[in-house]
């Protein structure tokens, strides 16, 4: 039988003074068993998914400071012996090997074009001039295959100002050996040589003048 308000008694319709029609055809009806269940309570709407959160790189550790490259070294020159003053001796010419002599008048002559040949911009040929600038004099020492073996000062130049043409003579004789077989000659193998500066500080050996 379906559930009406016709099913209701007319005991039930004899409500108590003071209560409510309604509630009473409601409790009727929960009675008869014609009550309609309650439904069941909606589900709890699950919670919002988190938004995920914007995932930033992580920050790179800091790398510690780098040491600067050492700047490199400047190259060092080896200081350049001191030139004494006035004009050098310049560029040395090589000389072909010196032929065996037989005196020692011939050597020296010989010597003396050998020094001048290998320093042609530091000596003259000409006539010298009336008043010299200076005039050391050397004795030089060979060996027997006339290379030098020692050179000693026996006078250097009397003019003050001229004392480094001393250490020219010393390097034009450097220059010009060696000076060829002399083992031939008789001992000892030394000779004394003049030379003869100009106000230029040229030289001139004595044994060709």
């Amino acid at each position: 039988m379906p559930c009406t308000e016709a099913n209701i008694t007319a005991e039930q319709r004899r409500a108590p003074a003071g209560v409510k029609w309604s509630a009473v055809v409601a409790l009727a009806a929960l009675a008869a068993g014609c009550a309609t269940p309650a439904p069941p309570p909606a589900p709890s709407p699950a919670p919002p998914a988190a938004a995920p959160s914007a995932q930033r790189p992580a920050a790179p550790a800091p790398q510690p400071p780098r040491a600067a490259a050492p700047a490199p070294s400047p190259a060092v020159t080896p200081a350049a012996a001191p030139t004494p003053s006035g004009v050098g001796l310049g560029p040395r010419v090589a000389l072909p090997a010196a032929p065996t002599v037989r005196t020692w008048d011939e050597f020296k002559r010989q010597a003396g074009r050998r020094m001048v040949a290998a320093s042609p911009q530091a000596s003259y040929m000409g006539k010298p001039p009336p008043m010299l600038f200076g005039i050391p004099i050397l004795e030089i020492e060979l060996n027997g295959d006339g290379s030098v073996r020692s050179i000693s000062v026996t006078r250097p130049p009397a003019n003050p100002d001229a004392a480094n043409t001393t250490d020219y003579a010393m390097e034009a004789v450097r220059r010009g050996a060696p000076y060829g077989d002399i083992s031939k000659l008789p001992k000892p193998w030394k000779w004394t040589e003049v030379f003869l500066f100009n106000d230029k500080r040229q030289f001139k050996p004595r044994s060709l003048d």
